[in-house]
């Protein structure tokens, strides 16, 4: 077979494309194939099936292929500019590579899959040689192919939660679909504005299908929900609770181990995170350490006894049985005399609609959390980002599920 039609096989061509040269350069290591068209082709105008459209002047392009046996691979052609009858001029597209693309599809698909399991953009460019826009260009395409071929199936239960896109008060707000285990998408900040906007990205179908949204008790998220889903129950995520329960214990552990360190010596010294732990084998030294801590007449330990009594709370599969066990609770807590706990069932009471609303949904923004890794992976490989687009298409990219394939 020549070089040429080997060429043409590998490429696909058809009429009116085909190979004209192979040139092969040891020196440069470098394999450069002329396609060129068949002359005098003509090209139907599609704004008016009666004419045809016009040559209205050439463009030299070359596109970045595979490698052939780890020589560079170069593809060259004069590609016609058409313009129709309703003046606009266009490039014709090329069967090999995207219009306007500086590589192949076979290319561009190898990149893809390098992404995929490479940890960062500069180790593909290293592997490939091509230059760091290339790379992310192709990235950025492979997300908007698959964010465009998004179905719109349902998503009944959706997560809303904001992560830290900097150094300081910098964030974005995500949107998750839990059933599917996967990112939707995601906005710049976490304002009200910001989460209308990404609720606003589902499609009307996608809107109708929502039962559920989990969120914290940001009050951006819920306004938004209520405003763009209003038939979506609000879930306020048991991680987050936790969250707060246990800054509480903290706080109380804080002032006491400051009062009595003040009158002498603290038991509470260097037990931080034991008071956050869970000890799933109670036989362990640790485990032991801590029995003997929490059984002494502490505020810290009565703290840390109605947090962990709280967590009986999500075990309710009946709304009436789980707001009974919250009455009783909170009446508890409230009547504890330590500031800090009381100032968080405060606060859950104001949100009590969306804790009971667990009962009957039960999900939580676990998959968000989850995708918190890999996001911070992401971030520390690429060494920050410069702008927010950049940031959200390597998230889509590998946090989002999306069908990226060509073709």
């Amino acid at each position: 077979m020549k070089d040429t039609a080997l060429y043409e096989h590998l490429l696909g061509l058809q009429s009116p494309w085909s190979v004209k040269s192979v040139d092969l350069s040891l020196t440069e290591r470098r394999v450069v194939v002329e396609v060129i068209l068949k002359r005098r082709q003509v090209w139907a105008d599609p704004t008016d099936n009666t004419k045809r459209a016009h040559i209205n002047g050439w463009s030299e392009r070359q596109w970045r292929h595979l490698d052939t046996c780890q020589f560079e691979t170069i593809i060259k052609a004069h590609v016609p500019q058409l313009k129709y009858s309703d003046g606009t001029v266009e490039e014709l597209a090329v069967p090999w590579a995207e219009r306007y693309s500086r590589v192949t599809l076979l290319m561009e698909a190898f990149v893809v899959k390098l992404l995929q399991v490479c940890p960062t953009t500069k180790g593909v460019c290293e592997l490939t040689q091509l230059a760091w826009s290339t790379v992310n260009g192709i990235m950025v395409s492979a997300v908007e192919r698959g964010m465009l071929r998004r179905s719109e199936e349902a998503a009944p239960y959706l997560g809303i939660d904001e992560k830290s896109s900097e150094r300081g008060h910098t964030y974005v707000s995500i949107l998750t679909d839990i059933t599917h285990s996967r990112v939707l998408d995601l906005v710049p900040e976490r304002k009200l504005k910001a989460a209308k906007s990404l609720l606003e990205t589902l499609s009307p179908t996608q809107r109708t299908s929502v039962k559920a949204v989990a969120m914290d008790m940001w009050p951006a998220f819920m306004s938004a929900t209520q405003a763009i889903i209003p038939h979506a129950d609000i879930v306020h995520d048991r991680f987050h609770v936790a969250k707060y329960l246990g800054k509480a214990v903290d706080t109380v552990r804080k002032q006491e181990h400051s009062r009595l360190s003040q009158a002498g010596a603290s038991p509470l010294t260097g037990s931080k995170y034991a008071w956050l732990k869970t000890y799933a084998d109670g036989r362990s030294a640790e485990a032991v350490s801590f029995r003997a801590l929490n059984q002494l007449n502490l505020k810290t330990s009565r703290a840390w006894r109605i947090k962990e009594t709280f967590s009986q709370f999500w075990s309710y599969y009946y709304r009436g049985s789980a707001k009974r066990f919250f009455d009783a609770w909170s009446s508890n807590a409230m009547r504890s005399r330590l500031e800090p706990i009381k100032k968080v069932v405060k606060m859950l009471r104001r949100h009590e609609a969306g804790l009971l609303n667990y009962s009957r949904h039960r999900i939580s923004n676990a998959c968000a959390e989850g995708f918190n890794s890999a996001i911070q992976l992401i971030k520390a490989n690429a060494r920050g980002f410069r702008n927010f687009a950049n940031y959200r298409a390597r998230i889509l990219f590998h946090c989002g599920k999306l069908d990226m394939s060509l073709g």
